[in-house]
């Protein structure tokens, strides 16, 4: 009985839980929470270096359709994130690329510089944006696309970015083939940065060549065709903004489809802004199936990226 006892003592000195956790069972553990942003649960098939400059190595994040060969010739897209030309992440475009790879395209976003962490211009975003479709189109035969089939998207800064390949003649990068044109057969633009006028946006940034990389003032003959996507409560962009861009573009003879969303501010077509989400994604697809970039319909559905 003593040693009983004695052993019952020992327990409770090494375990003072011991006595108050006997005979419960413990809580059910929470499943993990998926992490949230605008990468979501999207992962790219690999990572290919576009681009060395000044110590700054800028890499696409691509995402690859199943099966993918070098030797196929698919269709293609390259998407620019936002931030102000400060920051900003390639995540935010991986729900893009995911989705157009499940219809077919290759698609990838892009890194490039900005001023937060490499202390540059506007000027740089462009030069980047420029490389990285000049990479995309010069080695399309080892990315297995077709480069008359190449398109470029992105949103507010990378809007920018996106519509200045598009439209501005200026700001290669020193060095690069300009043989090899850095100029997208399409452009996809959510609430995009593209008047860089005293009246627009990001002026007092560039004003120095505001005129050379602002892409509503570049708008010429030739120009791809261009999808906008647009909130009217943005604070940034203004929808008289986009309706003059609209109107220039189809006087230079291009096409141009205006998108405006009622009540909706700066940024609402990322992932996980709800409706207007997938509403922006239709539209995309179907803009881009216009074009002969796509077959049939758009695929979407409310579960995707759960």
């Amino acid at each position: 009985m003593r040693i009983a006892i004695t052993t019952i003592v020992c327990l409770l000195m090494i375990s003072p839980t011991w006595a108050a956790e006997k005979g419960k069972s413990k809580a059910p553990q929470k499943p993990a929470k998926k992490k949230s942003g605008f990468a979501g649960n999207f992962r790219p098939t690999r990572t290919v270096q576009y681009k060395k400059v000044g110590g700054v190595t800028l890499s696409l994040h691509v995402f690859e359709p199943a099966g993918h060969k070098s030797s196929d010739k698919r269709p293609a897209i390259v998407f620019f994130f936002g931030g102000g030309w400060n920051g900003g992440s390639p995540g935010q475009f991986y729900s893009h690329c995911a989705y157009l790879a499940s219809r077919g395209m290759w698609a990838a976003s892009a890194e490039y510089r900005v001023k937060s962490k490499h202390k540059t211009p506007p000027s740089a975003c462009v030069q980047d944006g420029k490389s990285a479709v000049r990479y995309i189109r010069a080695n399309a035969s080892k990315l297995g696309i077709d480069p008359n089939k190449l398109a470029s998207g992105g949103g507010s800064a990378g809007g920018h970015v996106s519509a200045a390949t598009a439209t501005v003649t200026k700001f290669d990068e020193p060095g690069e083939d300009t043989s090899v044109s850095a100029v997208p057969n399409a452009s996809v633009l959510f609430n995009p940065v593209y008047d860089n006028s005293e009246k627009g946006y990001g002026h007092s940034r560039v004003k120095d060549y505001w005129k050379d990389i602002s892409p509503m003032h570049n708008i010429r003959k030739g120009v791809p065709p261009a999808i906008v996507f647009l909130g009217d409560k943005d604070k940034l962009i203004p929808v008289s903004t986009a309706e003059e861009y609209r109107d220039l573009m189809k006087a230079a003879g291009a096409r141009s489809d205006l998108h405006v969303y009622k009540g909706q501010p700066h940024g609402f077509f990322n992932f996980g802004r709800g409706d207007s989400y997938f509403d922006t994604i239709e539209k995309m697809d179907a803009f881009l199936a216009d074009l002969g970039f796509l077959k049939g319909k758009p695929t979407i559905t409310k579960e995707f990226g759960k």
